[in-house]
């Protein structure tokens, strides 16, 4: 029994996403998604969404430094460009709009929403 010659790689999905650029697939203000009313109205469960989306336990969003952590693992998953530094500035002083794009981000790269 012989074993099947793999002559052609999967490629990245394409599901809008700026894996080629090494960016988020929506800028931090992105406005006009469901998400933006979680986030303002019940930035917890918003959190814990994400986390539990991402395949974490969802009170990831809810310890000190996990959003940074998870924005961390994230950006480098996904091939996004940034330094730990910034993941910790932004998920500290942008947290609820950090918050929206990294839920926006997981949906965008399952194919669940386009860009």
């Amino acid at each position: 029994m012989s074993n099947p010659v793999i002559t052609h790689q999967p490629g990245a999905g394409s599901f809008g996403t700026n894996v080629q650029t090494g960016e988020w697939s929506t800028g931090l203000c992105f406005i006009l998604t469901l998400f933006r009313a979680v986030g303002f109205f019940c930035p917890i469960a918003l959190s814990c969404y994400t986390a539990n989306k991402y395949g974490e336990n969802c009170c990831l969003g809810c310890v000190p430094g996990g959003l940074a952590a998870m924005r961390t693992h994230m950006r480098l998953t996904y091939g996004i460009q940034g330094t730990v530094c910034n993941d910790a500035l932004m998920t500290f002083f942008c947290g609820l709009c950090e918050v929206c794009r990294m839920a926006r981000e997981i949906r965008i790269r399952n194919g669940e929403i386009s860009q």
